[in-house]
């Protein structure tokens, strides 16, 4: 049983407005993003939205008695997951969100999140054979610190075991170096550095039983 006054459950259809609110007050780097994005949905919809409606059983809130203050999505097969987003996600977004046209380095941080709707950028080499599923996690500062992090993915990791997945990983910025030995003391390691520029995205992987 969860201490309180924090929960962990599945989420539900109720819960998309609070978890997007996660993904935009965790957006940067693990920062409030709030100020950036004129869109406050804009981030989710890359981050949350699809996880929410292709693969809720693999969708958890943190939940205390204020709100819903944290999340752990995943994905049990990435490349079908990937898939499915780009075909059945990202068209319904797209009839509400047009593709800036303008010229890039005048693109507020709203107009680049946009431009990824119609280019998604998608990192599943075939070296992640050995972790076909992934997750990403994020809390708000107030259930930081203790323990809840380690427990969440724990649950997930439980879900995506019962599935039969060999091996998870996930993605952060090389910014986030608090959240890189949080996951390396989880038995993740590193799988590959994206990018030529500061900061990189940083791949890391974990075997499952």
């Amino acid at each position: 049983m969860d201490a309180e006054p924090f929960r962990i459950r599945h989420c539900t259809p109720l819960d998309e407005k609070a978890v997007y609110e996660v993904c935009l007050q965790t957006g940067d780097s693990g920062q409030n993003a709030t100020h950036l994005y004129s869109d406050p949905l804009a981030l989710g919809h890359i981050y949350v939205g699809p996880y929410l409606k292709l693969e809720p059983e693999l969708a958890f809130a943190l939940e205390d008695d204020v709100s819903v203050c944290g999340y752990v999505l995943g994905a049990l097969n990435s490349r079908k997951f990937y898939h499915a987003y780009v075909t059945q996600w990202l068209p319904e977004i797209r009839r509400t969100h047009p593709e800036p046209k303008s010229n890039p380095a005048t693109w507020s941080a709203t107009e680049k999140i946009y431009y990824e709707y119609y280019h998604p950028e998608i990192y599943y080499p075939g070296s992640f054979h050995d972790y076909p599923s992934h997750l990403h996690i994020d809390l708000l500062p107030r259930a930081q610190g203790l323990g809840f992090g380690t427990r969440m993915i724990a649950t997930l990791i439980a879900e995506l075991e019962k599935r039969g997945s060999p091996g998870v990983h996930l993605a952060l910025s090389s910014a986030n170096r608090r959240a890189e030995h949080f996951y390396s003391r989880l038995g993740f390691v590193e799988l590959a550095r994206v990018g030529s520029g500061d900061p990189q995205t940083v791949f890391m992987g974990k075997r499952l039983k």
